[in-house]
């Protein structure tokens, strides 16, 4: 799907995955194939329309989260962006990683941090679930886990086809119990 923004800035993640599993990098600025992109990350808005992963945001344009951006030297350096020259496998890495963290941080929502978003009476039994308080949001946040444990898993099969070693192989059976011990199901296995 492509992001929001003017329509020579939308990015179609789907492809621009694709052809980083082909090994073929092409810098979403410029759109010029490179042998190797900068990666790094920045909460600028005017980086958005570059950070494929940072599509649907349903805050747009003007979010300031931290996101993974990969430009070509030359783009880079117009934004201002630093980081570190990587290549299809590399990169391929790199958004495999950025999606765990990704993972972590809404598994930590769900574990604790959803408190701090919603106004619980003095009284509340602070053990409730997220489900119980604010259905709505619960909802959302499984929805934006369901999306990125589906990533994940393409990024999984893409190490398995490419007959390479996972980075942090542990990672996963470690989220699953996580996951597992808060009552959720999950993509990622049993």
């Amino acid at each position: 799907m492509p992001t929001e923004g003017p329509e020579e800035l939308r990015i179609n993640w789907e492809d621009a995955i694709n052809r980083i599993f082909a090994e073929v990098l092409i810098c979403p600025r410029c759109n010029q194939a490179y042998d190797s992109l900068v990666a790094g990350y920045s909460r600028k808005p005017s980086l958005n329309a570059f950070a494929p992963r940072h599509r649907n945001c349903p805050r747009g344009d003007e979010c300031d989260a931290r996101k993974l951006i990969t430009l070509c030297a030359d783009c880079a350096r117009i934004e201002r962006l630093r980081g570190n020259a990587v290549d299809a496998s590399q990169a391929l890495e790199t958004y495999m990683l950025d999606c765990r963290r990704d993972l972590e941080e809404s598994l930590d929502y769900l574990a604790e941090y959803w408190r701090d978003d919603v106004d619980l009476p003095e009284d509340d039994d602070l053990d409730r679930k997220l489900e119980d308080v604010d259905p709505d949001a619960f909802r959302e946040e499984s929805e934006w886990r369901r999306r990125l444990e589906e990533e994940y898993l393409l990024y999984h099969h893409e190490f398995r086809e490419r007959h390479r070693r996972l980075p942090s192989p542990g990672w996963r059976s470690e989220y699953v119990e996580e996951i597992r011990e808060l009552g959720y199901d999950t993509l990622l296995g049993d």
